[in-house]
């Protein structure tokens, strides 16, 4: 581990790993105290973050099957579920006749709540086509749906694409037949 003091830095501490070795950057004037609890600190917020790694295919399709139990009885069972690079217009897809569930790379940094209301949409598709009534009830019971949509719909804006697709009939009423 390396620690770097600054003149130039005068309250800002930040810390990164150049390959095998961890560089903390600190203000010049910090005393020795200040730069041990500084750089544990770091280490710490280096750690958790590395600690977050993106999940693979495997955990993607685990974290589809708890939502399909949790939201929807386990009834849609969906053959794989996957990251795909290819997808520049779309968050998600699924295709009901294989079973198979694709996920954009663009995704893998959502928060926690916007990922799951991504795959329990494709998990729907499996149950019922469309955006109808019936579909909109099936996610009626995730309880962060509209704020889930909110965010996406943030996302298509800051990179041009069209806003998600508002369900058919009055949005507000999720129990039309």
């Amino acid at each position: 581990m390396e620690v770097r003091r600054s003149r130039r830095r005068r309250r800002t501490v930040s810390a990164y790993r150049d390959g095998g070795r961890t560089i903390v950057l600190i203000p010049a004037s910090f005393s020795a105290a200040e730069e041990a609890r500084w750089v544990d600190r770091m280490l710490g917020r280096l750690a958790r973050s590395e600690a977050r790694q993106p999940m693979d295919d495997d955990e993607l399709a685990a974290r589809a099957a708890r939502l399909s139990e949790r939201y929807l009885g386990g009834h849609p069972r969906p053959e794989s579920v996957r990251w795909v690079t290819t997808m520049e217009k779309r968050w998600a897809s699924c295709t009901p006749s294989t079973g198979a569930i694709r996920v954009s790379e663009r995704l893998r940094e959502v928060p926690d709540h916007v990922l799951d209301y991504v795959l329990l949409h494709e998990l729907a598709h499996l149950l019922v086509g469309g955006h109808g009534p019936a579909f909109w009830r099936l996610l009626a019971s995730y309880p962060r749906l509209e704020r889930a949509r909110g965010f996406l719909d943030g996302l298509a804006h800051a990179a041009g694409l069209p806003p998600s697709e508002e369900p058919e009939g009055d949005p507000g009423r999720l129990d039309q037949a």
